[in-house]
Order: C-alpha cells, then structure tokens, then sequence
C-alpha cells in the first residue's frame, strides 16, 4: 500500500534536514525541500565559486552551504539525511548520524515510497536505459500519461504532487540507488547481470544483492522480470515471493516472452519477427522481450509491435554517427562494461575496429578478449586501463595464438584519426569503451558527444 504525500509534507517540516552533494539530482530536491518547509543545509566539496549560480541562488533562499575538501567532517546533528546515489552508507560519517538518530534517505528511496502511480523500475548490468525507454514508449503509446526518471530524464520527487493514481511511472535504477532501498517498485526488471562498478562495491556479491532490492520489498501482487539466459539473475528466481515471468533468446517460455526462428513473443502471441525491429542486436531483441514482460498487463500487442517496429535507438548507443570514405562511424560511449561493448559488436555481421579504455571501474577484462576477439578488426586503446586491456589481449595471443593488432593512443581524437588512417572502404569503426569515462570526461554523454564532434569534423 502506499504511503501518502502529505505524511512526508508533515514529517519533513521544521526538519533539520541535509543534502549531501550539490548535483544535477539533488538541485531541485533542496529547492523542493526548502518549499516543504524544511531547514536545509546543502554538502559539497566544490567551494562557491565552482557551484556558481546556484550557490547564491540557495543563499538567497535559506539554505545554508557547507562546503569544500573537508565537507563530510561538519555532518552532525542532523534529523534527516539525503545522500548522493554513488556515496556508500557505511562511509564514518553516516554511520555515526545514523547511530545518533538521522534518517538516511534519498531522493528515490522516497519517490518510490509516496508515489501515488504505478511504478516499473528497470535495473541491470547493460540494457537499463533501452529498456526502460521502450517500456516508456509503449506504455505511452497506450495512451497512459507517462512519467520516466531515475538515471534517466528529470528527477521526479520534485514533481510528485503532479503525478496521478492513474499515470505511469517508469525508472531506471543503479546498483548504487538500490544499495540502501527498503522499497520496490510494482513492476521490477532485472535485464541481466555481470562484473560491474567493482570500484565501488565491496566485490560482486554486494553488487548482486543491492539488484536483489527492486525486488525484495514486493508485495504477492506485484511482478519481477528476470532474464532466464543470464545465470546470475536466473538464480534469484528462488528467492521471488512476487509473480515471476522470464524472458529468454535461447528458450520457449510459458510465463513470459521469448525469441524463436526470428520472431518474438509474449505470451505465446507473436509481436514482431526481428527482421521489423530497427535496433541492431540480440541484445536489443531482449531489451524488447523484457519490456514485453514489464507492460504486458498494461498495453496491447499492437502498441507494443508500434513501438518495436519504430523505435531507433537511444542516443550514445551504437548510434550510426557519420560515413567517411566509405567508413561508417558508430557511437556506443554507453558501453561502459566489457559485456555491454560485447553486445554491440555482436550486433554487426562483420569485425569492427573498436576504440575502447577509459575508467578503471576494477572489473575483470578477461571476457572482452576471449569472446570478443574475432570481432575486432584492429583495437585502438586510450584511457587509463589501455594497458590493463590490452594485457588480457596479449595473455591470449600467447596462450592461444589468437591475436587482435593492437594500438595505443594517448586520446579520443588521436584515436579517432587513427581510426580513418587504418579503416579501408566499407569498415565499421566503434566507440565503445568497455569502460566508465571519467579517466577523462564528466560522463558517457560527454564524452559521445564529443566523440560525434570529432567524427563530423573529419
């Protein structure tokens, strides 16, 4: 059952209440928190300068900024405390407010909580952004009035007194928003699961149990979706006390949706053949099938077929860019996992010349050479792990013989223009870190938009 808005209105009020990080997220959450009355003192390690605007802007409405290096050592004597999704729970800090009586919350734990609509929540290792856009877009193309969020769109506690009992909700969730979740959404997606974010869990089972919460809170009339062909998220299915329906490339599937002889199916009844869906890859016929799974309550075969037959694709990911000499130039800077840059050079017929390296996210590489190495035409590596990546490439030539040309380059243009010189007529050349990219760039979008800036300069 849900909770009603006006008892957060009536607890969050007179509040001693800190936001701990000044970002995209947390800005509107501290001017809406400020409107439900509360007494807001705002955290970061930027100083006012760096913030820029908006710190004269909270100033001026109140708020009282605690700022710089040593930001986290001034966090006492708080009621209620809304932390960053990537700041771990357990860090000195919250462990010590938390024993002294705060509330540890945040933005989307809350949403979740008083939301007054239904709720599908998307999470896993690759796939979450597609995924929950097609459930979007179908449940849009229904007819329902459609809200999205999460790690995608518009923070959506802010507007939570606009949305209604009978719209629809779709968000995407990371490991790290779920990690301290004690609630889930009515509808929950598991797309898949793999070596991820090591850099900041504790090793992969605490990465695996933080998915496990956008199930875990269900009630018996709620439904998860997991993928029966991952074996990670297959194992959870002992553990679902709500409804359960898989979705599978591999398997027919009574309870779900599945993909045989070229077609796909929910329930049984055929929606599309592949040959009709516009976005490359298996991985994405399984995007559609767990989408299928999440609205097959909600919208009909037709609305989804319309959706699956249409959609194109989301931007940053194995995005055509621009053809060159007879070079096509794709942009996938939303692969930021070995198994998700795996998937999109499995969506072409022939060997690609991948641009890949970045962040060290301390996941394994081992499975980008072994599986990936006849799929790569020539590897161009940058970034912070281009000799950590390629070393895996090396231990395999020398045990197996099997060997991928390699070059190393010191940036995204060098790689780029190395790219064009090495590339003859009718190559694909991809962008595709396998990576995080904040070696070098605030996040996956900017460093594809910059990627497609140098591509169209060319």
């Amino acid at each position: 059952m849900k909770k009603n808005f006006k008892e957060f209105k009536e607890f969050i009020n007179n509040k001693n209440t800190a936001v701990l990080g000044i970002g995209i997220s947390n800005i509107p959450l501290i001017r809406y928190l400020v409107t439900l009355g509360a007494k807001v003192s705002a955290f970061d390690k930027k100083n006012e300068e760096e913030l820029g605007e908006v710190a004269q802007e909270f100033k001026a409405i109140g708020v009282t900024l605690v700022l710089g290096p040593d930001y986290m050592e001034k966090l006492h004597g708080f009621q209620v405390i809304f932390k960053t999704p990537s700041m771990r729970i357990d860090i000195p800090a919250l462990v010590k407010e938390k024993e002294a009586g705060a509330i540890i919350t945040s933005e989307m734990e809350e949403f979740v909580k008083y939301c007054p609509a239904k709720i599908f929540g998307v999470t896993g290792s690759d796939g979450k952004t597609t995924t929950t856009t097609l459930i979007y877009k179908m449940l849009l193309q229904e007819g329902f009035k459609t809200w999205v969020g999460g790690n995608i769109g518009t923070p959506l506690f802010t507007q939570i007194e606009e949305i209604k009992p009978d719209d629809m909700v779709v968000i995407e969730l990371s490991s790290f928003q779920l990690m301290t979740m004690r609630v889930s959404p009515e509808v929950a997606v598991v797309t898949n699961l793999s070596p991820n974010h090591l850099d900041m869990h504790n090793g992969m089972e605490e990465y695996i149990d933080s998915k496990k919460n956008i199930f875990k809170f269900q009630g018996k009339e709620d439904t998860i979706i997991l993928n029966r062909d991952n074996i990670i998220t297959n194992s959870m299915a002992s553990e679902i006390k709500s409804n359960l329906l898989n979705f599978s490339v591999l398997d027919e599937i009574k309870l779900g949706a599945y993909y045989k002889e070229r077609k796909l199916y929910i329930n049984n009844k055929e929606v599309c053949t592949k040959d009709e869906v516009k976005i490359k890859g298996m991985h994405n016929v399984e995007n559609l099938l767990a989408a299928f799974c999440a609205v097959n309550k909600d919208v009909s075969i037709s609305s989804m077929r319309a959706v699956a037959i249409t959609f194109s694709g989301v931007e940053h990911r194995c995005e055509f860019v621009r053809e060159v000499d007879e070079i096509n130039f794709y942009n996938d800077s939303i692969g930021t996992s070995p198994t998700r840059t795996l998937a999109s050079m499995n969506a072409f017929e022939q060997p690609v010349i991948l641009m890949a390296g970045g962040y060290d996210k301390n996941i394994p590489f081992e499975v980008l050479a072994e599986q990936g190495y006849s799929k790569i035409k020539i590897l161009i590596l940058m970034g912070a792990t281009k000799f950590k990546i390629k070393a895996v490439f090396d231990e395999l030539a020398k045990r197996s013989g099997k060997v991928v040309p390699i070059v190393i380059v010191e940036s995204l243009e060098d790689a780029v223009i190395k790219a064009r010189e090495l590339a003859v007529s009718g190559d694909i050349v991809i962008l595709s870190p396998a990576c995080a990219s904040f070696d070098a760039y605030p996040n996956f979008e900017v460093k594809g938009n910059r990627y497609k800036e140098i591509v169209n300069s060319l």
